[in-house]
């Protein structure tokens, strides 16, 4: 049975499979979305906002949509390379091209490692939220 992500707004409502969203990318009070087929949508919600949304309104939102720093939540299904060196986190969307995000080194170092973590449990381990404070704040 497919899952559908409601996100509503005060001038819209958006209705959404969570297997078409690639990613969210915050930027400031308001939040992009960029669906696998390549449609993006802006909306005037701020990125904390989206992630109360996926709390409420999916059973598991940490299983497939997680939050990896400040900036964005993926979708775990999508996820093609992890590269640590140049901070750079590829997504595949189902028409074949990726979708490059910039991120900072801890938070994906930490979706690495859990990842990498999931994969030797046999997934039952699922993933946790990934967000790093910086040092000495």
């Amino acid at each position: 049975m497919d899952k559908y992500l409601m996100i509503k707004t005060r001038d819209e409502l958006l209705r959404i499979r969570t297997e078409q969203i690639l990613y969210f990318e915050a930027d400031r009070n308001y939040t992009k979305l960029l669906l696998s087929v390549g449609i993006q949508f802006t909306f005037a919600v701020n990125i904390g906002k989206v992630e109360e949304m996926l709390t409420a309104q999916l059973s598991e939102p940490n299983t497939v949509l997680l939050r990896v720093g400040k900036s964005h939540i993926v979708n775990m299904q999508h996820i093609l390379q992890i590269n640590l060196p140049k901070q750079k986190l590829l997504l595949l969307a189902s028409e074949g091209k990726p979708r490059e995000l910039i991120i900072p080194k801890e938070p994906l170092r930490a979706l690495k490692e859990s990842l990498e973590a999931e994969v030797l449990s046999g997934g039952k381990n699922k993933v946790e939220k990934i967000e790093v404070k910086k040092k000495g704040k």
